[in-house]
């Protein structure tokens, strides 16, 4: 892949991620907005669980969302720096088709399959 494909992918996946994340946050306050004005009582409110359940996953959802961003934003600089595809782990090249599937992936396939310490 060509160095302007690569910039355009990371930026096309940075916006679509920013994208993601405004629809994400509306969706989230539309939640909170709707239970302001309900009975706060999960318990005993035989919708408080499910308002509960969708809030928590949206707000999942928003992390993980945020989570990319961040990789997006650390691969766009490391591009820019000349070193993307670059493993973080061990300074090996990143194989060309774990970029092409994660263009924000930050380790090689051998050092994302490692076992992590204490996990």
């Amino acid at each position: 892949m060509q160095e302007t494909d690569v910039r355009a992918l990371l930026l096309a996946e940075r916006a679509a991620t920013l994208a993601r994340l405004a629809s994400m946050t509306d969706e989230f306050e539309e939640i909170v907005a709707s239970a302001a004005g309900s009975n706060s009582d999960d318990e005993h409110d035989p919708e408080g669980s499910t308002v509960a359940y969708e809030r928590a996953q949206v707000a999942a959802l928003l992390r993980e969302a945020r989570a990319m961003l961040d990789d997006l934003e650390r691969a766009l600089a490391k591009f820019e720096a000349g070193r993307y595809g670059e493993c973080e782990s061990c300074g090996a090249e990143i194989a060309p088709a774990r970029l092409a599937a994660r263009p924000a992936a930050r380790n090689c396939i051998a050092c994302a399959a490692a076992p992590r310490p204490g996990g």
